[in-house]
């Protein structure tokens, strides 16, 4: 993973092209922020579904997706056709990351909405309005015919989507969060769970609090891919491996690296050597 915040666009794209040629890396994503959440606030932070379209035509092999996309940032039915776009621009590899949005008390999460006037809602509101854009966001995919949405949260008369994705029925949804509401929408709704590393005892526990809400839907758990993002460091590898052996240990086999700014030269390479090859 590659924040695309604080950073070039070509800095982004060289990390991308490299990653692109080894085949131990599988998938790369960029997050879903419209200002920076780290370092200098006044800095450089690019858009990330028009970045990652961008990526998507400079690469061949990458799964590729945001982690994730805010949906408090675009309505579902604009941002089903975006995602549609980059899965054909991309030949079918992406995957569609999506979540309730951050909760904007953090001061520098709070400032983007009110600077690129976009209305706040508070979290329960917003698992609501996510639950009904995956509904929406899926029929748009795979529905031949317009239909009407009359929800608590969106509207929409005639709705309709084309080109649909090339991916079949769709691209694969992953729904990153940790709270108990959220994870009853990714029961329904996703075929993986991101959840951000560090404390592995809560993501187990998330994770299985996620097992009984699919039990209650009746739906098998082992039909979500468990993911996890971890930060890599460059200064001690040992302990991102560390952390990585823990991660799989406990189910979660969907691994994502996180890089920090500055990348230093060749960190694909540097990645799949020090980090992939040895703790496989």
């Amino acid at each position: 993973m590659t924040a695309p915040s604080q950073v070039d666009y070509h800095d982004v794209l060289r990390v991308w092209r490299d990653a692109d040629t080894i085949p131990a890396i599988e998938h790369a994503w960029l997050y879903d922020h419209l200002m920076p959440i780290f370092g200098d606030p006044s800095g450089p932070t690019y858009e990330g579904w028009t970045l990652l379209a961008a990526l998507a035509a400079q690469t061949r092999r990458l799964r590729l997706g945001l982690l994730v996309t805010s949906n408090r940032f675009r309505p579902p039915a604009m941002l089903a056709k975006m995602a549609a776009t980059v899965d054909v621009v991309s030949g079918g590899r992406l995957d569609f990351g999506i979540g309730a949005g951050s909760r904007p008390s953090h001061p520098l999460a709070r400032r983007e909405y009110d600077a690129h006037g976009l209305p706040y809602h508070d979290f329960t509101h917003s698992v609501g309005s996510l639950a009904e854009a995956c509904t929406i966001i899926s029929r748009l995919w795979t529905e031949a015919e317009p239909f009407d949405f009359h929800g608590t949260h969106h509207r929409l008369t005639g709705a309709f989507g084309n080109p649909k994705p090339v991916q079949k029925p769709y691209p694969p949804i992953l729904i990153g969060g940790r709270s108990a509401a959220l994870l009853r929408v990714v029961a329904e709704h996703a075929d993986l769970w991101n959840i951000p590393g560090g404390d592995i005892a809560d993501a187990v526990s998330r994770s299985a609090l996620l097992d009984r809400y699919c039990a209650e839907i009746g739906r098998d758990p082992a039909t979500i891919t468990r993911s996890i993002h971890l930060p890599v460091s460059y200064d001690q590898p040992g302990a991102t491996r560390a952390a990585i052996s823990e991660a799989t240990d406990a189910g979660f086999r969907h691994v994502v690296l996180g890089l920090s700014t500055p990348y230093p030269p060749d960190v694909a390479h540097w990645v799949a050597d020090e980090i992939i090859s040895t703790t496989a």
